[in-house]
């Protein structure tokens, strides 16, 4: 098709083309294992006991159909539980729970606002819904309240979505002043947890949690590839909108369930989560990096307390160039190209670990000053 050659050569042109690659550098500071748990000894035990020689490779099914299991339900009770919850549901991943969950959880006519720089399955999943949208300045909660003000008359449902830790940027919206928004004018919110968890509140609970707020959101996202270790995510609400999903979710009622071995590794993970001192270290490295950004007066870095540290490097070639040149170095750190990110705000995406040494943050430190100076 003619259409597909020329929206390759125009990635190309622009040098944003993705391709596949098997990346393994000498020291990570790109992947979303924040606190180690892909690779923790203790959990790939517990999984071991969790499930038997009997249990089958796959689900065999979808939930509603030959999928479903007491491994399944117990794992939801134990998440529902941690998180403060009533309930809980399991998706395959972050993308389905998204899509899942905002594609039909506002009827038709029904508004949803979402803050600009939203995940894409979030995105995704507003797009196949029947309601309408708009979006508001990324972080920006006076233009959010613009926006209540003109929809949130009475007559209709208003749900408003955001994250707690944006990908891109590691920032998070004022949540404390989001509610009480959303309180005056009797809308919703829904927030996307996915790099929060393991990193923010008591065991890694999630930032909503660690504020406090559990009972004022109406729904979270909690996904488990990040901070986890693992694959899959989880809807966080009250009973009632848990058996909505169950009933009208098409990305949960019309897929194959996860297997057996994913679900049991989740529940290895929270388990985990309880006993682990890999938090504060993480913690302590996000402190020692921004400190040593300060020290030596590097700008561009967007403001973050989370293991995601941005700085914008406008331009692909530019950021790819510098990213390129920290590789050769054994330094793990992936750029983060325009469309995924708005043309001039390219940006070198650094992801800090509890694995990470001081060493290794001071080596990135000093030959990212090196290499941005050349």
């Amino acid at each position: 098709m003619k259409h597909i050659r020329e929206k390759l050569t125009e990635r190309q042109k622009n040098n944003a083309l993705r391709k596949l690659s098997e990346r393994s550098f000498a020291i990570d500071f790109y992947s979303n294992d924040y606190i180690g748990f892909s690779t923790n000894p203790t959990i790939t035990e517990r999984v071991s006991q969790l499930i038997s020689d009997t249990t089958p490779h796959g689900a065999t099914g979808s939930r509603l159909l030959s999928g479903n299991s007491h491994l399944f339900t117990e794992t939801e009770r134990y998440i529902a539980d941690f998180h403060n919850a009533e309930g809980a549901l399991l998706y395959n991943s972050g993308y389905d729970a998204n899509v899942g969950f905002f594609s039909c959880i506002v009827g038709r006519g029904d508004v949803i606002l979402y803050d600009s720089y939203s995940h894409a399955s979030i995105r995704d999943g507003i797009s196949l819904s029947l309601a309408h949208s708009y979006k508001f300045k990324h972080n920006d909660l006076d233009d959010l309240e613009k926006l209540l003000k003109k929809f949130a008359t009475g007559d209709k449902t208003v749900l408003i979505a955001t994250e707690s830790v944006f990908s891109m940027d590691g920032d998070s919206p004022d949540l404390v002043h989001l509610v009480a928004l959303a309180q005056q004018y009797g809308a919703y919110i829904a927030v996307d947890e996915a790099h929060a968890i393991g990193v923010f509140g008591k065991h890694g609970c999630g930032l909503v949690q660690a504020l406090g707020l559990e009972t004022a959101i109406f729904a979270r996202i909690v996904t488990f590839g990040k901070g986890l270790g693992a694959h899959g995510a989880a809807v966080v609400a009250n009973d009632e909108v848990i058996q909505y999903l169950v009933n009208f979710s098409r990305s949960f009622i019309y897929t194959t369930a996860m297997s057996p071995h994913s679900v049991a590794t989740i529940r290895a993970g929270y388990e985990q989560l309880q006993q682990t001192e890999a938090m504060n270290v993480l913690h302590h490295n996000i402190e020692y990096f921004k400190s040593l950004i300060n020290q030596y007066g590097i700008e561009g870095f967007i403001p973050s307390d989370s293991a995601i540290q941005a700085m914008v490097v406008s331009g692909n070639d530019r950021v790819k160039s510098l990213a390129e040149r920290l590789q050769t170095q054994g330094i793990g750190v992936l750029p983060i190209l325009a469309p995924t990110v708005p043309a001039g705000q390219e940006r070198l995406r650094v992801c800090l670990h509890s694995f990470n040494t001081e060493k290794e943050i001071k080596q990135l430190v000093n030959l990212t000053i090196q290499q941005f100076s050349n």
